[in-house]
């Protein structure tokens, strides 16, 4: 899951994203409201968490801006003013969620989880495929009732796939998915992870659940024939 972090603490923005990055999420970063309310328009984001203290366009504007055009991203805002007012009307301006600074990276995660569930009413809670299953709050897969390890690409790789269904889904928008956005690495990683994720979720159970599609990328196959 692509997540949008707009921090103008530079510090205390990459740290955020050294910690999602670490648990499977791809973060892209915005340091101003400007800029940050331009990426959460052109990008479908999971969730967004957001500072209220912005140079350009504060979190309050960003957000109001982003409910008036019918954006239903979830937010989460992170502030270092803490009086219920603020709380108050950060809520009223369309956020989701509010924590104050400075938060437990623990309850950051808590809240972000709660907060992806809550706001997952446009996709499954637990996306499916046959007896495959994927739980990304829990971070969680399985095939019926045995549970299969993942690394956190192979997660973002299968649930990136588990969630447009059927749709064939292009080299590309894995890599916007699951990585960042500033990747600039070798694009066939994406096949190295494919074939990773096929050798845990159908090698050990006679399955084939993703279908390559030449010259278009990949989906998941309707059913998945032994």
């Amino acid at each position: 899951m692509r997540l949008l972090v707009i921090e103008d603490e530079e510090r205390l923005a990459a740290s955020l994203v050294r910690g999602l990055s670490a648990v499977g999420y791809a973060v892209d970063v915005a340091h101003d409201g400007v800029t940050g309310l331009h990426l959460a328009r052109e990008h479908p984001y999971g969730a967004v968490l957001l500072d209220i203290m912005l140079p350009g366009l504060n979190g309050y504007q960003v957000c109001a801006r982003l409910r008036a055009e019918g954006n239903d991203v979830p937010v989460l805002m992170l502030t270092a003013k803490s009086g219920e007012y603020d709380e108050a009307e950060g809520l009223d301006t369309g956020a989701d969620d509010y924590l104050a600074k400075p938060f437990s990276y623990v309850v950051l995660e808590a809240r972000l989880r709660a907060l992806l569930r809550r706001g997952g009413a446009r996709t499954p809670a637990v996306l499916e495929a046959g007896d495959l299953w994927l739980d990304p709050a829990r971070r969680a897969c399985g095939r019926g009732e045995t549970v299969i390890a993942l690394t956190p690409k192979e997660f973002g790789v299968l649930e990136s796939l588990l969630r447009r269904g059927d749709e064939v889904v292009s080299k590309q928008d894995l890599l916007d998915e699951v990585w960042s956005a500033d990747f600039t690495g070798d694009p066939n990683i994406v096949q190295v992870y494919i074939s990773a994720v096929r050798r845990k979720i159908d090698g050990p159970f006679g399955t084939e659940t993703i279908e390559t599609v030449r010259g278009g990328g990949y989906r998941i196959r309707e059913s998945s024939p032994s």
